[in-house]
């Protein structure tokens, strides 16, 4: 049903909010939607467009365009068009307008960038070292593997990977439950390595970092100072181990999600295995993963046939 007309800048909060809490979306997707859309409005408001039902397809367009004209990078014009549509399919919906006006919005499709992998050999060269460092008992070195064999062997993203609880943990079954996009809940498994890193870490690194904060912690990983380990600060544990390896591309956790996936295919695994073990809600998005193999079998190929 219809309803009067709001302000532009009204429907934007209102749809912001409707994102957070009631579609349950990360921060991080929020904060995405809140900086495209904030652009859009100030765009909007430069051409005398302040009001949600006079928000058309005509100034959507001008918008991605006048993006494309300074350089934007096509994958952020792809986002910006992602976040338009899912603002005006939600005015629409809710009654704010009567037809859709960005349900023919098209952007250029990004550059079709294959993740960061690193090789079998590199991962084990890094958990070695790390291996080495914890056996001096070292809180911070005993986390520090422990993070990186749970990250590599169950291939959760680092969001999921600092909201684990002590109590997610099933040490008996080798599993974890973890909490994934749009607030889905998901069990996954991880090998005996990561098992023996996460009990040495709980038995001989986390009490000695818990006091540090002076307060109990359900957190399965604690940072420096006692409390739950932010994503930031995993990426930057991660981002310095992956720093001394060679190759080039991403060095956040994201590497060792998109790592595991690949050599799970690579040793033959099943790709809607993989994909209900990443938590995809789509199979085209694990497929990237059958292109990432596909490119390191040229690679090897290429290198290693007399013929090639």
């Amino acid at each position: 049903m219809e309803r009067e007309a709001a302000p532009l800048e009204v429907a934007v909060d209102a749809f912001l909010q409707h994102a957070a809490h009631g579609r349950g979306l990360s921060e991080q997707t929020v904060r995405a939607y809140r900086g495209d859309l904030e652009d859009l409005r100030h765009f909007a408001a430069a051409r005398g467009v302040d009001r949600v039902d006079a928000l058309s397809l005509e100034v959507l367009r001008d918008w991605l365009w006048e993006a494309n004209e300074r350089g934007m990078a096509r994958s952020s014009i792809a986002r910006r068009s992602s976040s338009a549509r899912a603002f005006t399919r939600w005015a629409s919906e809710s009654g704010h307008v009567a037809t859709d006006p960005g349900v023919r919005l098209r952007a250029p499709k990004g550059a079709a960038h294959l993740p960061r992998v690193v090789t079998e050999d590199q991962v084990r060269v890094l958990l070695d070292g790390l291996a080495a460092r914890a056996s001096t008992d070292d809180p911070g070195a005993l986390r520090d593997l422990a993070l990186v064999e749970l990250l590599y062997a169950a291939a959760i993203r680092v969001s999921e990977l600092v909201g684990i609880d002590v109590g997610d943990l099933d040490r008996g079954r080798l599993t974890v439950r973890v909490l994934g996009k749009g607030g889905k809940e998901r069990i996954v498994p991880f090998g005996v390595p990561a098992r023996d890193a996460v009990e040495a870490w709980l038995d001989r690194g986390r009490p000695s970092m818990l006091v540090r904060g002076g307060e109990p912690s359900t957190a399965l990983f604690l940072g420096d100072r006692g409390a739950r380990l932010g994503v930031r600060s995993a990426y930057r544990i991660v981002a310095r181990l992956l720093g001394d390896l060679p190759g080039a591309g991403p060095s956040g956790p994201h590497t060792f999600r998109h790592t595991a996936a690949t050599h799970l295919l690579d040793g033959g695994a099943d790709l809607r295995a993989v994909q209900e073990l990443l938590g995809h809600a789509s199979l085209g998005t694990t497929q990237i993963y059958t292109h990432v193999s596909s490119a390191r079998l040229r690679e090897v190929y290429r290198t290693a046939h007399p013929r090639a």
